[in-house]
């Protein structure tokens, strides 16, 4: 399922665009204004963005240019006036792949869809949740509480492999084979390291947040990503600074 960003401020043709996106099978997520929009970019990943370029509070050339350099991989849409043809040829030229014209007729904007995902825009892997946690798949990226967390390409491999089993106990060998490799055979206390760093970074972006993940040792096995407060009692180790 394509996820698709719908930048309006029109309420009428909005709810129209909506609808029929979700009835097509799209997974869609409207914004009324430029600035909402840019946020959710930031938090979240996007195979297509719908762009109205006549918005309340920033110039939709504007939300283009920082929209392609936020999401590089989304195709983006602009939706215009007959008015902005200067517009249009802008935001073609900062990085926009195609527009339409109101009034929008709804077969020719989902075959243009349709088409941009047949030449290759595929629909990226949807982030994973864990709370306030989200972890972008396809950009590598880590954001907890709206903030984004730095981390090293196997602290990310290493949450990304947790948090594609929320709750679940995963063993140690299984977390060594996935993200190390399959035959290794040195010592896993680089799989403890990772841990700790993994728990002072969450610890750190967290901030007290009551969403906050936790990474909980479940002893002689291996380790569970989950919810604060959301796993039994007495085996989770403190968040920062622990032994793995």
């Amino acid at each position: 399922m394509a996820a698709v960003l719908l930048v309006e401020d029109d309420e009428t043709i909005g709810s129209l665009l909506e609808s029929a996106l979700r009835m097509h099978d799209y997974d869609v997520m409207w914004s009324h204004t430029g600035g909402e929009a840019l946020r959710r970019m930031k938090l979240d990943e996007y195979d297509l963005v719908l762009l109205d370029l006549g918005l309340p509070d920033l110039d939709g050339v504007e939300v283009c240019r920082r929209a392609r350099m936020i999401t590089p991989g989304a195709v983006i849409i602009m939706i215009t006036a007959r008015t902005q043809e200067m517009d249009v040829v802008v935001g073609l030229e900062i990085g926009a792949d195609d527009y339409l014209t109101k009034p929008i007729r709804l077969r020719e904007l989902l075959a243009r869809l349709d088409a941009h995902l047949r030449r290759g825009h595929s629909p990226s892997p949807r982030p994973l949740r864990v709370g306030e946690l989200v972890v972008q798949v396809a950009a590598r990226r880590v954001v907890l509480a709206g903030e984004e967390i730095s981390l090293r390409p196997k602290e990310f491999d290493l949450l990304l492999r947790m948090a594609r089993e929320p709750g679940s106990a995963i063993s140690r060998d299984a977390l060594m084979a996935d993200v190390w490799d399959t035959h290794w055979h040195g010592s896993t206390k680089t799989l403890d390291v990772h841990i700790v760093a993994l728990r002072r970074k969450l610890a750190a972006a967290a901030a007290g947040s009551a969403a906050m993940p936790v990474i909980t040792t479940v002893r002689g096995y291996g380790y569970r990503l989950e919810q604060a407060g959301s796993g039994p009692d007495g085996d989770r180790e403190p968040a920062a600074g622990s032994r793995g």
